[in-house]
């Protein structure tokens, strides 16, 4: 009886050391004094010198990561991890690219022309032109096409509408093979937009929200949030918010979307965590509290919300912007009961929440914003603990794949 005890209590163990085990380390892509950096568990090393880094992009699989390097010209990088090599996939500037959902291959707007890489000896070399005329664009989830913008002209009568294309990838600038996919009809005094940008896929795919972009200087303080269906017939309007595509995140397992609404170029009021489902059935609901503003968000579980929240600072009226200090919230969005769950101290700032499986991980910075840390918790009950010092900017992440 005491042996069979033993072997039970030995199994339970083992099985509990597997479930434990079973999440890779966090793996994260980061920037040190403008180098790229790599860390995965506890071992860091730096992959780049004499750069100037910016925007690190895992591909699909992990293998490779694309960045910018150069400020007032930015021009794109790719790290090959198998190789342990930087090169560039071709010489051009740039400051929008994105990786494929299902391979390794890169796309990249250059003056209005959107491109893929080529593949030469397991690496993305070389490239395609795919189409003209392109302002923004995204992956479908297939792979296999474009969702692309063009930016409205201004005609003597007005702007003229917003178009949206798919695109495939294969189209190489033929234009026969180049379909329109929806018309957003504009209106100033209704829904007034020239551009459409921040794409972004529901987690079945049936679904992409983007952000209608009025002009420049309107677009500092208002602009649209919209969805559209995945075939291009249902178009709804959310509602309005600012020009941060972080800010707009999808339920990792239903069509629902949180979003920051609000108007107004500071951050010292209005701007509230906002949930609806959609298509649109119910009324959005609002969870920030009076007398706070959420600045950053991403989704814990399919009931649960992440956010960065201060107190709001109507007092303000001129001189230097305050800064906002950030901590970590999480919405119960069923009982809507919110728990603090970091707590930086005076002076410093959480934000940047990004969950990576079940762990939490966020970027806590100072006043000074000269540099910053990477915490994490286990779960939002776990204890917040320093895993990167000394970062120029959050850490990008490499997440699994389905």
């Amino acid at each position: 009886m005491v042996i069979r005890t033993i072997i039970v209590v030995l199994l339970i163990s083992l099985n509990f050391s597997m479930v434990a085990s079973a999440e890779a380390p966090l793996k994260a892509a980061f920037i040190r004094n403008h180098q790229l950096w790599l860390k995965e568990g506890d071992i860091e090393r730096q992959l780049t010198v004499g750069r100037n880094v910016s925007y690190p992009k895992w591909s699909y699989d992990g293998r490779f990561i694309a960045y910018l390097d150069g400020d007032e010209k930015p021009y794109l990088y790719i790290y090959d991890l198998k190789k342990k090599e930087n090169y560039q996939p071709y010489i051009v500037e740039t400051r929008n690219f994105k990786w494929s959902p299902v391979s390794n291959q890169l796309a990249y707007t250059d003056d209005g022309v959107l491109n893929v890489t080529k593949t030469k000896n397991g690496q993305p070399k070389g490239f395609d032109n795919v189409s003209l005329g392109v302002s923004d664009f995204e992956w479908f989830p297939n792979g296999k096409d474009f969702i692309v913008s063009s930016q409205a002209n201004l005609l003597p009568t007005g702007w003229q509408p917003v178009h949206l294309f798919k695109v495939p990838v294969d189209a190489n600038l033929d234009t026969s093979k180049i379909k329109p996919f929806y018309t957003i009809q504009t209106n100033p005094n209704d829904l007034f937009a020239i551009d459409a940008v921040a794409f972004k896929w529901s987690s079945d795919g049936n679904w992409l929200s983007f952000l209608a972009i009025p002009t420049a200087s309107w677009s500092m303080d208002s602009n649209t949030l919209c969805v559209l269906s995945s075939v291009g017939g249902d178009f709804q309007v959310i509602g309005k918010m600012l020009e941060k595509g972080d800010w707009i995140k999808w339920a990792p397992t239903k069509n629902q979307l949180a979003y920051i609404s609000g108007e107004g170029r500071f951050y010292v009021d209005n701007k509230n965590t906002t949930v609806t489902d959609i298509p649109t059935v119910s009324e959005k609901k609002v969870y920030t509290p009076k007398g706070y503003v959420d600045l950053d968000l991403d989704w814990l579980s399919p009931e649960e919300v992440i956010v960065a929240r201060a107190k709001e600072n109507k007092e303000w009226k001129l001189g230097a912007v305050p800064t906002m200090f950030t901590s970590l919230y999480v919405i119960n969005l069923k009982s809507n009961e919110q728990t603090q769950i970091t707590h930086p101290k005076k002076n410093e700032m959480d934000d940047a929440p990004q969950v990576v499986g079940h762990k939490i991980t966020w970027y806590r910075n100072t006043e000074k914003h000269n540099k910053g840390e990477v915490w994490v918790k286990e779960s939002k009950n776990g204890v917040e603990r320093l895993w990167i010092k000394s970062v120029d900017s959050p850490a990008t992440f490499l997440t699994s794949r389905k």
